[in-house]
């Protein structure tokens, strides 16, 4: 591989409201005049549920700008056009080697963009991120495997000058936070995004949300609750699921109660994690008792019809799943999201009108249909959001 000089002189800039470690810093650089170029690795995995930290990025990314995406399966591709259909310019190169040589500027950032279940890095992308070590590329790792604990990884990066972001690694158990019982101090509404499972789109939906009501001209807090979330460069927010879970609830608790008396907004998103009904996993419970939310939008894939990476599990009904949240939280679901994977414009059409009839509530598609519906979810149930000249987009 022809070498540039790709030494990554761009540092995180410190960020002290996102959940953070003191061995490994996860900061923002939303502060930052320049912001660093990335690549992003998701081989064979990109617009999969595997891929979901690589297609969150592309969809938005405030802490790097995006060079291009590596996965050989669709290499020569725009990132944009395979993911939601809308050319974005960002390419999609067949291996590291390429897409190091056709960036036309230094390359400061490999990002693993893959989310596996069992959070460990396979034999064939640890030599990938080792090469791109080699090159002079800080690594951004969402994985439950630290680098920063592998002597290879550690000699590697002194070698070459750059830093390892283990993005999962936790903070000590002595300076976690149990739940305190604060968000009576947060008087604005927290609306929090949940799921009938895991990778169905609730970031994206509370992304795509957030957005809408900033543009529409109100004052949002985004909570992350995920690692994809903070790489994308949310100032606010924790990795759930590398929490003691005793913590979990305190921990969320504090970051909202930290978030609003910054900021002062008029409405806090909170991203869901999994799904409640999930045996695998807990976090859906903690971010509900940690958030308190005063409403629920849901999230559903009405043609998935088993739960990512469980076969033999068949997907919950979305009715059990609204009486299940309700009955678990003094909350409501006040609205549905459709992921249209494997539909077309007419199931997607029948299922929103199908949903609205039997549920009472708006129901939309963040991707393909317009933001003002999920807009309109909100302002419906808090109709002192409303603004008279509002901008809906």
């Amino acid at each position: 591989m022809n070498k540039k000089s790709l030494k990554a002189d761009v540092p995180f800039s410190q960020q002290s409201h996102v959940y953070n470690n003191e061995q490994n810093q996860l900061n923002s650089f939303m502060e930052l005049d320049v912001v660093p170029t990335a690549i992003i690795y998701c081989e064979a995995n990109f617009t999969k549920s595997d891929g979901k930290t690589a297609n969150g990025l592309i969809r938005q990314s405030s802490n790097f700008r995006i060079l291009s995406v590596i996965d050989s399966e669709m290499a020569g591709l725009d990132s944009g056009y395979v993911l939601d259909n809308k050319r974005n310019g960002i390419p999609i190169y067949s291996s590291l080697n390429e897409a190091f040589e056709m960036a036309n500027e230094p390359v400061n950032f490999f990002i693993y963009g893959l989310a596996h279940s069992n959070g460990l890095l396979s034999t064939i992308d640890r030599q990938v991120m080792l090469e791109a070590i080699t090159c002079g590329m800080n690594i951004v790792n969402g994985l439950h495997q630290y680098l920063n604990d592998d002597p290879e990884f550690i000699a590697v990066s002194k070698k070459y000058g750059v830093s390892l972001y283990d993005i999962r690694r936790p903070v000590n158990k002595s300076k976690l936070q149990v739940f305190r019982n604060i968000l009576k101090e947060v008087s604005c509404p927290r609306v929090a995004i949940m799921g009938t499972d895991c990778a169905i789109g609730k970031r994206t939906t509370a992304v795509t949300l957030s957005n809408a009501l900033t543009r529409y001209g109100l004052k949002v807090v985004f909570i992350a609750t995920g690692q994809t979330g903070i790489i994308q460069g949310s100032p606010y927010g924790l990795v759930m699921d590398s929490i003691t879970a005793q913590f979990c609830p305190g921990e969320l608790e504090a970051v909202i109660h930290r978030a609003y008396k910054i900021e002062q907004p008029d409405i806090i998103i909170i991203e869901g994690q999994g799904a409640l009904s999930h045996p695998a996993f807990s976090t859906s419970a903690m971010i509900l008792r940690g958030s308190a939310p005063h409403a629920v939008i849901l999230q559903h894939a009405p043609h998935r019809k088993e739960r990512v990476d469980f076969k033999d599990m068949p997907m919950p009904k979305l009715s059990s799943e609204i009486e299940l949240i309700e009955s678990f939280a003094e909350t409501k679901v006040i609205g549905i999201c459709i992921n249209h994977e494997a539909m077309d414009e007419m199931d997607l059409e029948e299922y929103i009108y199908r949903y609205s009839k039997d549920f009472s509530v708006l129901v939309t598609d963040a991707l393909s249909r317009s933001s003002m519906f999920l807009i309109q979810m909100i302002l419906i149930e808090f109709p002192h959001l409303r603004i008279k000249r509002p901008t809906l987009q």
